[in-house]
């Protein structure tokens, strides 16, 4: 066997055998577990910070189900940018049919960095009065015991637990894919990551330790990269802590999606991930199967014989992993996962050659752009 067929042979190996364990760890951290018991009564309160803006699908779900946690005491701070925003009404209207709970609506953009939510969220983060404190998407939903879970990953190296967001209740092909996208690949690789001691933010659930960040400079110290989470992350290291993952994670009902929004909502991802973290952000042209697979029908083509059947039993492998994943997950399975997971890895080398190319990205009407930001110690 030539160096060059063993070396292609031992890389593709190499990959099927990390992606095959990082699906082993995520099945691990992720599969449906029982509800947590209610907690005593002097359990420590909890601030919940929503950034709201505009209705999207499924948004009085996902808001509703901030009111109805078992847990005897946090506080829900809406935060919106404008008066006129759609979403308003419905939080005044969720605020008055559940007026037991401790919530209120604050109302105005005071700008602290070019990233519009961390402009919304931060009046919320001043108002708010509990030692612990998450800053919540608005469209993900809060199991009721969503409190419970962040405190038990909380010890004392921690100093951040988030959690990414499960894609669910998808709608049509493309809905599918960005499943595949949150779900069998950015979640996978976040709880291999985070197993081994490597954990890193995500922006729809952060939950601090109050004093932790305001040492750290307070909500303004996010600002130091364009992706607040990022931001989190370096904070967080530099505090000499970790950022641990909730088990399991929220999930974010996703309702219809064209082609067109996930190519966009990946790029902008892919791109703050280039700008915040460039190093790891090089190794990605390897997380999907394409490569191991181009590289596994080469050695078999070098070796003088047909690469259809290795590569069949490669295809069956990658895809049957993930595909078991979901299901052992509670995940949207669907039949055409595959074939979603499979136009996913076809896009991977395109969004990481495009992320290289470019800086710019829209959000929620905003222009924006992914800059490397101050190195946080």
């Amino acid at each position: 066997m030539s160096i060059a067929i063993l070396a292609l042979t031992l890389f593709a190996a190499a990959a099927l055998g990390l992606h095959l364990l990082s699906v082993a760890v995520a099945m691990r951290r992720c599969r449906p577990t029982a509800s947590l018991p209610t907690p005593a009564p002097d359990s420590p309160p909890v601030s919940i910070v929503l950034p709201v803006c505009g209705l999207e699908n499924y948004i009085e779900d996902t808001l509703r189900s901030a009111f109805r946690l078992d847990y005897p005491r946090y506080e829900l701070i809406f935060c919106a940018a404008r008066p006129d925003d759609a979403v308003v009404p419905l939080v005044q209207r969720l605020m008055a049919d559940h007026r037991w709970i401790d919530a209120r609506l604050l109302i105005g953009d005071e700008r602290i960095s070019d990233n519009p939510k961390l402009n919304n969220v931060f009046k919320g983060w001043r108002e708010a009065t509990h030692p612990f404190v998450s800053i919540c998407d608005s469209n993900v939903l809060l199991p009721r015991d969503y409190i419970q879970r962040l405190l038990s990953r909380f010890d004392a190296e921690t100093g951040l637990v988030c959690s990414p967001p499960i894609g669910c209740r998808p709608d049509g092909f493309f809905a599918e894919v960005e499943c595949a996208m949150l779900n069998n690949y950015q979640a996978r690789w976040q709880y291999f990551a985070d197993a081994i001691g490597f954990g890193f933010a995500q922006g729809k659930t952060l939950f601090w330790r109050k004093s932790d960040l305001e040492r750290a400079g307070g909500i303004r110290a996010l600002a130091a990269e364009s992706a607040e989470d990022a931001a989190c992350t370096k904070i967080v290291r530099g505090l000499g802590l970790k950022v641990r993952l909730m088990q399991p994670p929220v999930r974010q009902p996703l309702g219809f999606r064209k082609a067109r929004d996930v190519w966009k909502r990946q790029r902008r991802w892919a791109r703050l991930r280039r700008a915040s973290f460039p190093f790891w952000f090089s190794l990605e042209i390897f997380s999907g199967a394409l490569p191991p697979l181009v590289t596994m029908i080469a050695a078999a083509l070098l070796a003088g014989v047909s690469p259809l059947m290795p590569a069949l039993a490669f295809v069956a492998a990658w895809y049957g992993a993930e595909w078991l994943l979901s299901v052992k997950s509670g995940w949207p399975a669907a039949p055409r996962l595959v074939a979603a997971c499979m136009l996913r890895d076809a896009m991977l080398p395109v969004l990481y050659v495009n992320a290289w190319l470019g800086r710019g990205f829209e959000w929620r009407g905003h222009d924006m752009r992914a800059v490397e930001g101050a190195r946080l110690s």
